[in-house]
């Protein structure tokens, strides 16, 4: 049996190297959380606001290269129209207020998904946060907003056979890694881990092509409880499975006290 560097570690001390790069969160759960406290759904949206943030800071003081959180789906568009309405002025609300923080603690953000379908003044504000933070340098933190997975494959497809029509290449030519190039995210690291909260096991249309060999972990901790421990039993998880030797949340929280 070959043994990697990481089996031969101590397991009551964890490898930086052992870390996932590239974690994805299914943020669910908002609606669920508000209502069990008697609280409008829209009350839940805007509590989670806090745990994106938590996560934000976890990421970065653990070294982790990025960040992707589905923030609206395509398929959000089906919700009560009241509820629609005030995700879109809550994510006007954050790139206003947000952004800046971001940008003083070396954040990068990017906004991936269809945005066509967007107001001119959010669009506005995206652009605005992709250019105020493009050159920075620290963790990735990718937003996913009216993102589908099927939406990120077709658009692939769509972008190589517009290549083929015009002649540019053959159809023989195409390769798994020439569609990987024409992803969302094509840029960053392969996804290692993708995280949903609320209890529900399954990916729900995200990230279908980048999540084809990453970690899943499900927890029924609803988001806006997804704290740092929470966040922490998760890395523990992925540690244990693709190092093969355990580790706990404590020892998470050891390493975060030491960065």
């Amino acid at each position: 049996m070959e043994y990697s560097i990481f089996m031969v570690l101590n397991a009551d001390k964890i490898s930086q190297q052992s870390l996932p790069k590239h974690v994805a969160i299914i943020m669910d759960g908002n609606g669920r959380w508000a209502q069990a406290k008697n609280r409008p759904r829209v009350y839940g949206h805007k509590k989670g606001v806090d745990a994106v943030r938590q996560s934000v800071q976890f990421c970065t003081r653990l070294g982790i290269q990025s960040l992707t959180l589905f923030a609206f789906s395509s398929e959000n568009w089906r919700r009560p129209e009241d509820e629609v309405n005030t995700l879109m002025e809550l994510f006007l609300f954050v790139l206003g207020k947000e952004v800046k923080k971001l940008h003083k603690n070396n954040v990068k953000l990017n906004i991936i998904g269809d945005l066509s379908r967007f107001s001119e003044g959010l669009r506005n504000k995206v652009d605005a946060a992709h250019e105020l933070t493009r050159n920075n340098t620290g963790l990735q933190l990718n937003v996913a907003a009216n993102y589908g997975g099927r939406w990120d494959i077709t658009n692939a497809a769509t972008t190589l056979a517009k290549k083929v029509a015009v002649g540019e290449m053959a159809a023989e030519d195409i390769t798994e890694e020439l569609m990987a190039e024409q992803m969302s995210m094509a840029d960053q690291g392969e996804l290692d881990l993708m995280i949903r909260t609320g209890g529900d096991l399954r990916i729900s249309n995200f990230l279908l092509w980048q999540a084809a060999y990453a970690e899943l972990y499900f927890t029924d901790t609803l988001w806006p409880d997804f704290n740092e421990a929470a966040f922490a039993d998760a890395i523990a998880c992925y540690v244990a499975r693709e190092r093969r030797f355990g580790c706990t949340g404590e020892q998470i929280k050891q390493l975060l006290a030491e960065t």
